[in-house]
């Protein structure tokens, strides 16, 4: 599979035809898709894509004048709002009630010159109840979510690019169970106009690729403001203890507990600090404004369709519309102040980074369950940036190192992470 800078190098310059690349990904998607399931079905996808590159290729025929992402294709998940696609958000609600113009995020890929491979599959309403997507490495198990189809798609070389969104662990965590590169951006850097919310406060918009490197390049392209960083010579590293740790498996902090030697063998420091000592209360707080703002976004298709919504869904609708308003707004008072604190621990340690394991263990088995999201919920209420990289495996399933950076520096984030991606694989 080629990885996306090659492709982008290839497709820009020539060196690659664009109907070339489409055939490619047509004979993958034929023989990959019909057992991972990752893109809402649509008929004729290839026709619709064949016109859509013809288009490009007339408007962009001289390789010096393409866009940066001229050809690359793209899965969005169906959150956001495609021009000529319906969403539906993994839901059997009427599609007339969810419709809106086009997200913000998927015209400026169009404007970069990316192709629209089509919607990939989200849990219903990107919470917990999942569709029929399963994991490339081992289809017996669970891609995560609510942002399965996009990792999925991204690990089975359906397409080198993926939107997802996430709310407490949606790109991170499955992103991980795939083995490949997720990126939740800080809060609000990347445009939420257009997508389909779940709680307002804490919903990122955010991207799949298959390595740092890549990654790089496409948030450089969409994350407002960005800059050329300035790296620090050695980095760095803070790692949350107990109790938080504690929440992840055996084998998980076994193999975390790996990874920090090997990193501190190789020169860096690692400083334990004692985070998140609340983290059950912290976590109560997180899902109850997750179930307060979905039950206001939700109000009036929830009255009027309530019978189908899936249970999962339902549940957390019925309780947050029963959580005061009051408990609402300390919990949203809460996430600065979080994020005070974790800079404040940050400064006075000197660090770059903070590391943990982007899940409590590798992908479970069966598809009922999309994993524990807790590794990723505090960093998400802070709206801080995360990465995670592929990093080894378990039981023959991926496991990835989640990589958290300080508010808005996420161009040092992905700086680093390019730096120690290899290492991390070896």
């Amino acid at each position: 599979m080629i990885e996306l800078t090659q492709l982008i190098t290839g497709l820009r310059a020539g060196e690659l035809s664009i109907s070339d690349y489409v055939d490619h990904l047509e004979a993958r998607f034929q023989e990959v898709e019909p057992l991972i399931e990752a893109f809402v079905p649509e008929p004729d996808r290839f026709a619709r894509l064949r016109r859509d590159a013809a288009t490009l290729l007339e408007r962009y025929p001289a390789p010096e004048s393409r866009p940066p992402l001229f050809g690359i294709a793209v899965g969005v998940k169906d959150i956001f709002h495609v021009k000529g696609f319906t969403t539906r958000a993994g839901s059997q609600v009427s599609p007339e009630l969810l419709q809106g113009p086009e997200a913000a995020v998927v015209t400026a890929l169009r404007n970069a010159g990316a192709l629209i491979l089509g919607k990939t599959v989200t849990t219903e309403f990107a919470y917990f109840a999942p569709g029929p997507t399963r994991n490339p490495h081992n289809p017996a198990h669970t891609p995560g979510g609510s942002s399965s189809g996009s990792a999925a798609a991204v690990a089975a070389g359906l397409c080198p690019l993926a939107l997802g969104t996430q709310t407490i662990g949606s790109i991170i965590r499955p992103a991980s169970f795939c083995g490949v590169v997720g990126y939740k951006p800080s809060y609000d850097r990347v445009s939420r106009e257009g997508i389909i919310p779940l709680a307002p406060s804490l919903d990122h918009a955010g991207f799949f690729t298959r390595s740092a490197a890549g990654m790089a390049r496409v948030a450089a392209l969409f994350c407002a403001d960005w800059q050329a960083p300035v790296l620090p010579s050695q980095p760095v590293f803070a790692a949350p203890s107990d109790p938080y740790l504690g929440r992840a498996d055996a084998a998980t902090q076994e193999w975390f507990n790996q990874i920090v030697e090997r990193l501190s063998a190789q020169g860096y420091e690692v400083i334990p600090l004692p985070v998140f000592d609340d983290i059950d209360t912290l976590e109560t707080v997180h899902r109850s404004l997750v179930a307060a703002e979905a039950a206001e976004v939700h109000r009036h298709w929830f009255a009027a369709e309530d019978h189908n919504y899936r249970a999962e869904t339902a549940a957390l609708l019925t309780k947050g519309a029963m959580i005061p308003e009051e408990l609402v707004d300390a919990a949203r008072a809460g996430r600065e102040q979080l994020r005070a604190q974790l800079q404040e621990q940050m400064d006075r340690h000197g660090v770059d980074l903070w590391l943990a394991p982007a899940a409590v263990g590798p992908a479970p088995a069966g598809l009922e369950r999309t994993g524990d999201p807790i590794m990723n919920l505090p960093w998400t209420y802070a709206g801080l940036p995360a990465l995670t990289l592929p990093a080894g495996t378990i039981d023959d399933l991926p496991m990835g190192l989640q990589l958290v950076g300080r508010w808005y520096k996420d161009e040092v984030l992905l700086g680093i992470a390019q730096q120690i991606e290899a290492f991390l694989q070896a």
